[in-house]
């Protein structure tokens, strides 16, 4: 199942390109609990223009992001691999759908494309045997990040670097683990002006979903509707000889095969 929001109203998405809309339900945020619930659907419409959805998830309690998970984007950075998952946090402040326009806060704003997790029932110390029950879905994530507010310190600030305005789209919508045939499979990139940057398989991520919700789950409480960026992969902008960035006039696009895409304009 495919769940998003449609003109500020939820809805599901179906495989043939066509939309409902679910009666009685204010967002797709307040039935991840329940996602087995059953839901009264309008009659079918053709899926609209992709600028119609909005912010899949609107008010998570927390937001957690994962750095170094690809061995690819350790090498490019010249990073040790870590012995736990690396996690800091971004700032709700900074969620915006999928269609964004992002205003660049300086000459070094970089690509992240990475997979989203969205929590659906949440709880303290979930072993990984079961932490898949915990998981509503997933979607496609952007971790824009100031490389020069980033750095601009001996050592680097991530947080602040990755919550300018608009910093953090997601969606497009949120698709259901029973929706995805192998999550592992499933390829990864990111498109700057029509060329490719970013490539890689979700099953190349050193921690992955389950790990990844047992691990912070054992220090701090999940909720539903959680967020985890899970990181990104190699092809960063920083990482590149020489180094490339955005500027005004491009156009982003990150995507996961069956979760969608997102499409990003930067002024």
């Amino acid at each position: 199942m495919k769940l998003g929001m449609y003109h500020g109203r939820a809805a599901v998405i179906n495989d043939n390109q066509r939309l409902q809309l679910i009666n009685g339900i204010e967002n797709v945020q307040s039935i991840l609990p329940n996602l087995n619930k059953k839901l009264f659907l309008s009659r079918e419409r053709t899926l609209p223009e992709m600028n119609a959805f909005s912010l899949p998830i609107t008010n998570p309690k927390q937001i957690f992001a994962v750095g170094f998970n690809y061995r690819d984007h350790l090498n490019e950075l010249h990073t040790k691999e870590p012995q736990v998952p690396n996690i800091f946090t971004k700032f709700i402040s900074s969620l915006t759908g999928p269609n964004p326009t992002v205003t660049i806060p300086s000459s070094k704003t970089d690509w992240e494309t990475e997979l989203v997790i969205v929590i659906g029932k949440g709880g303290r110390n979930i072993e990984q045997s079961i932490a898949n029950e915990h998981i509503a879905g997933y979607m496609v994530g952007q971790d824009l990040s100031d490389r020069q507010l980033q750095f601009a310190n001996d050592n680097p600030q991530f947080s602040l670097a990755k919550s300018y305005e608009n910093f953090s789209p997601i969606g497009p919508w949120l698709t259901t683990p029973d929706e995805i045939t192998n999550l592992e499979d499933l390829t990864i990139t990111t498109e700057l002006n029509g060329v490719e940057k970013q490539h890689s398989k979700l099953g190349n991520l050193i921690f992955g979903p389950e790990k990844l919700v047992s691990y912070l789950s054992s220090i701090t409480e999940l909720y539903p509707g959680d967020l985890i960026f899970t990181g990104t992969p190699g092809g960063v902008g920083t990482g590149r000889n020489p180094q490339e960035f955005l500027k005004p006039g491009d156009q982003l696009i990150s995507k996961i095969e069956q979760l969608g895409q997102l499409t990003i304009n930067l002024e």
